[in-house]
């Protein structure tokens, strides 16, 4: 039986947890990642399960600044059954701001045959750069 956008998602929910789940394998082979409002230098859009695991791979240093505490996520379903809204929010303390955060970010996931082939994610790379002490 194939999982559903929900069973996926969770699985997204997990990654950011840090409980062993690796983002990239959640994707289709020609899955696409999107950043809307990604910062100059960052990609808007990743095509590809490798070209996510490559671009991941290299940006997962940057979670060793962040004790995660927990995280926080809320799902709603949509009039179209491959798509998810989900929130997905993180709090703990960031090594990169010296104190305690909360990070919400709102993705919009099309899963296909349990895995994501398009992930809107709608983060706000501003917040996220201060969390890791780049501002």
């Amino acid at each position: 039986m194939s999982r559903s956008p929900r069973d996926v998602v969770e699985d997204v929910r997990r990654m950011v947890a840090g409980e062993g789940v690796v983002f990239a394998d959640l994707f289709a082979e020609g899955g696409v990642l999107r950043y809307p409002f990604a910062p100059p230098g960052m990609p808007r859009e990743l095509k590809g399960r490798e070209t996510i695991r490559e671009y991941h791979g290299a940006a997962s240093s940057q979670r060793s600044l962040l004790e995660i505490e927990g995280v926080d996520m809320i799902v709603r379903d949509t009039d179209d059954p491959e798509v998810v809204v989900v929130e997905i929010e993180h709090h703990g303390y960031s090594h990169g701001s010296g104190g305690p955060y909360r990070f919400r970010a709102l993705g919009i996931v099309r899963v296909r045959d349990g895995e994501i082939v398009e992930y809107d994610d709608y983060m706000d790379p501003i917040a996220m750069a201060a969390l890791l002490g780049r501002t």
